[in-house]
This record gives C-alpha cells, structure tokens and sequence, in this order.
C-alpha cells in the first residue's frame, strides 16, 4: 500500500515526516453514533471492499505488502506478476535469491533494501515457520522488513482479523474528520479500535483507506463526491471541493 509515500508536513490533515499531525485547525470530535452512521453508509456503498495489491496467497501477499512500503499498490503491481510467476513460496523465493528479486523488483523504491528483506524473511519462514506465514502480529513482526502496519495488513485481508492498519490515507482521514484524532499513526489506530463499532471492524480498514485515496484526499478533496460530507467535522468543506 502506498503509506507514506504521498504524506507530506504540507498536506492539509496529512502526517508530516515524523509521523505528526500538523498543527493548526482541529476537526471537532465525531459522536459515536455519527461514528456508525458513517461507517454503515461504507457498508451499503461498497459491503466486500478489496485491497488493490495484487496477490494469489498468504505469502505473495506479505511480500506484495512489504514492498509497497513508500510506493504506490499500482507500482507494486506492475512489478509482482514477474516475481510471484518464479517464486510464489517461501522456500521458491529463498532459492531465487536476492540478485534475482532485486532485478524483478528494480522499479519499486528502495528495492535493494526490499529485496534483501523478502529473500531473508522467506528464509525465516520456512526455518522457522514450515513454509507458512503466521497470522499473529507478534511472529509477523519478527519477520525482516514487517513492522506493525505490514502484519495488521495482512492479519486483515489474509487472516480476516479486525486490525486496522493506519497509512497515511486513514491517518488523514480520521484526523480530519475527527473519526478518530491522534498525533501519529499508533495513537489514531487504538482511537479508531475505541470508536469503530464491532459490526464494521472487519473491514472498516479497507473503507477508509479507499475513502482517502479517492475522495478525502490530501489536496483539494472531493467533499461534492463525498459519502460522509454531512457527517464530518472539518469545519473548512466548500462545494468546490477546497476542504473536506
């Protein structure tokens, strides 16, 4: 997923490089009961929301979201289907190799780096794991390259855990429209575990992520376009789509 890679100090409600909300002009907070009407009009607009990698089982998927850290899921795309027709296993991609992955995957940021942590965590998994990706978020996080939001990822869309992983999409998102507020990525994913209703956490990761990338986007977003326009607290919605 593209977290990170478009969050800049500059974007309205973005995360600034420290992770940091910036300061400024609050959202005021959303009430629990505008909390679930938003996420009930999620539902009904899109009730089996996707994440857009692209991926044929647990482990193509851990890869794909490992190398889609500070890089579009597009980008990751084009690169994948290359890599997992070779090595769509652990013990395939520890026998491919790193100089093999690193020319597969050259186009995708930082890719020696990326490259150097599939090899090493393909290793770690069938050492350690018989082949198999865990679906606990300790044992995931183990894992070279996997950091809490890779392993909520894919516990979420794997493993149908109810994790919620914040990206620079959902931290935009709650923050401004005061969903869930916080000052980094941590703080607004446990406010959003506090306020999210049971019933739609299983997928409300997904709907938010597609919400900010598409519709409360980080410059000018599309409040017109927006399901939630009448629900959200940021005080600075125009119907020319300024604020959101």
């Amino acid at each position: 997923m593209d977290a990170g890679s478009r969050g800049g100090a500059k974007r309205t409600g973005g995360a600034g490089k420290s992770g940091r909300a910036p300061a400024g002009r609050r959202s005021r907070r959303m009430p629990a009961a505008v909390i679930a009407e938003a996420f009930r009009r999620f539902a009904a607009a899109n009730p089996e929301p996707k994440g857009e990698l692209h991926y044929t089982n647990p482990f193509t998927l851990l890869v794909a979201v490992v190398l889609s850290a500070q890089a579009t899921d597009a980008g990751v795309n084009k690169a994948t289907p290359a890599l997992f027709a070779l090595a769509d296993t652990p013990g395939k991609m520890a026998a491919l190799g790193e100089d093999a992955v690193r020319d597969l995957i050259r186009t995708i940021g930082l890719f020696r780096t990326k490259a150097r942590n599939v090899v090493a965590l393909s290793r770690k998994l069938v050492a350690e794991h018989g082949g198999k990706v865990p679906e606990t978020r300790e044992a995931l996080q183990t894992l070279p390259g996997v950091g809490r939001k890779t392993a909520n990822v894919v516990m979420n869309i794997a493993f149908g855990a109810p994790t919620i992983a914040v990206d620079t999409h959902i931290f935009r998102v709650a923050n401004r429209t005061g969903m869930a507020r916080g000052r980094d990525p941590p703080a607004v994913e446990a406010a959003l575990e506090r306020v999210v209703p049971e019933a739609y956490k299983r997928h409300a990761h997904h709907w938010l992520i597609l919400h900010g990338r598409y519709v409360c986007i980080a410059r000018k977003p599309r409040c017109p376009e927006c399901l939630i326009a009448d629900l959200c607290r940021y005080g600075d919605k125009t119907a020319s789509g300024d604020g959101c």
